[in-house]
């Protein structure tokens, strides 16, 4: 394959961009960050001319793959009067009406235009309703951009002394506040109970991925979130579920519905309009009130702008009309994580592979779990994939620099067999 023209258009990127991306994540595509010039379905093709089955998916969002026809159709007729309207509409209320026979709580919502955004409301509300300040997260989880939250998402773990320390992911970040958030390890309940016994008068929240989709796509082990659920209860602190990456991916109510234990707060977006912007809150309604009673702020002026309401409401209206959704895209991806299996023990290389069919996390190890940041941080050979990351997109698979593979339902029998052969091809020049 040839990237010359992704080549030259990045070079004059780089003049007027920094780093050529707006995104960080994105400088780390081999050979450069690809151009491309259209996507559809299951495939992408860029300026070069090369085709690849994505499994980026839009690092998720894209649950039934790139331009939908329903979904653009639908986002088409509705921007046809207008874009931006700073008020309300009927789809919105409908949406809102969906909404409520997909999440499996009582609950009351709020949007936004990301994921970051709606995080930084959930945290307000539950400082408000509490009246305490502090917040804790867990090592390994990823929250958002914004300073308040981002600590401890990829931290060192080679200096034991530090262990747990607030560490920030960026420079520029405000000092003040490390004084705000309080890091704890994940799957460990011993460790969580000992920390709250000192500090639960200063948290007002708890804040937890329900699955691990930031590192390794890890499960909570058997009966974590329970105890989760009944520590936050004790101690008087706001359980917020961030299902920004699980929502609307792992099932139509999302780990809620998997495992059934009701949080104070959750925040989504990625899945939820298809790939269009749109993020979130939903949560108990004398929480949710603290918003209206003018306790508590928030605003945006792209907040529930035409095109993502049109997105969301089309994608909200797909999913509850066809009940076998998330279980034949659920069965497409274990299908591919049993054929690469197969072809790397066939290679002789030692795999891991976490999560669900839905999404899932390829790490090259020879350790049979994780069920942490640390053990993964340990025990997985991040060059490996790389290069493997590297072999596949030769080989005309695109996969995300950071091991987590996303599935659609545009993914055919057909590119489930091209990628178990890539992927036998990849392994085997490891």
């Amino acid at each position: 394959m040839k990237f010359n023209k992704s080549k030259e258009l990045y070079s004059k990127a780089k003049e007027l961009v920094p780093g050529g991306v707006s995104s960080s994540i994105r400088q780390t595509e081999w050979p450069v960050p690809l151009f491309f010039d259209k996507a559809h379905g299951s495939k992408m093709w860029d300026v070069d001319g090369n085709e690849f089955i994505d499994y980026v998916m839009g690092m998720g969002p894209n649950i039934f793959g790139h331009a939908p026809e329903f979904v653009t159709q639908s986002v088409y007729e509705d921007m046809q009067n207008g874009y931006c309207l700073t008020g309300q509409t009927v789809k919105e209320n409908e949406m809102s009406e969906f909404i409520k026979k997909t999440i499996p709580f009582n609950r009351k919502v709020r949007y936004a235009s990301s994921g970051t955004e709606i995080v930084q409301v959930a945290l307000r509300l539950a400082r408000s309703f509490t009246n305490k300040n502090k917040f804790l997260k867990f090592e390994g989880h990823y929250h958002g951009w914004m300073d308040s939250v981002l600590y401890n998402s990829h931290p060192d773990i080679s200096n034991e002394e530090n262990i747990f320390n607030p560490a920030p992911e960026s420079g520029g970040i405000s000092h003040g506040t490390s004084n705000e958030v309080i890091i704890a390890p994940w799957n460990d309940v011993e460790a969580l109970e000992n920390i709250l016994k000192d500090n639960h008068k200063e948290i007002s929240s708890i804040i937890t991925e329900p699955i691990l989709w930031n590192t390794n796509v890890i499960l909570p082990e058997d009966g974590y979130l329970e105890k989760l659920r009944l520590l936050c209860d004790k101690y008087n602190i706001l359980l917020i579920f961030d299902e920004v990456g699980t929502g609307f991916r792992v099932a139509l109510g999302g780990a809620q519905e998997i495992y059934g234990i009701e949080p104070d707060l959750s925040t989504y977006a990625k899945s939820m309009a298809a790939g269009f912007p749109i993020a979130m809150l939903a949560g108990k309604p004398e929480i949710m009130d603290f918003l209206s009673n003018g306790k508590v702020v928030h605003g945006g002026s792209f907040n529930t702008n035409v095109m993502s309401v049109s997105a969301s409401h089309a994608t909200l209206n797909y999913l509850l009309n066809n009940k076998d959704f998330y279980k034949n895209l659920n069965r497409n991806g274990e299908a591919l994580i049993k054929g690469l299996k197969e072809v790397a023990s066939k290679n002789g290389i030692d795999i891991l592979i976490q999560g669900l069919g839905s999404v899932f996390y390829l790490s090259f190890t020879s350790v049979k779990s994780i069920k942490n940041y640390r053990e993964h941080a340990l025990n997985i050979d991040f060059n490996k994939y790389k290069e493997f990351a590297k072999l596949m997109l030769i080989n005309g698979v695109r996969l995300s620099q950071n091991g987590r593979w996303h599935m659609s339902s545009s993914h055919s029998e057909e590119d489930i067999k091209k990628t178990i052969y890539a992927a036998n091809l990849s392994f085997a020049e490891l």
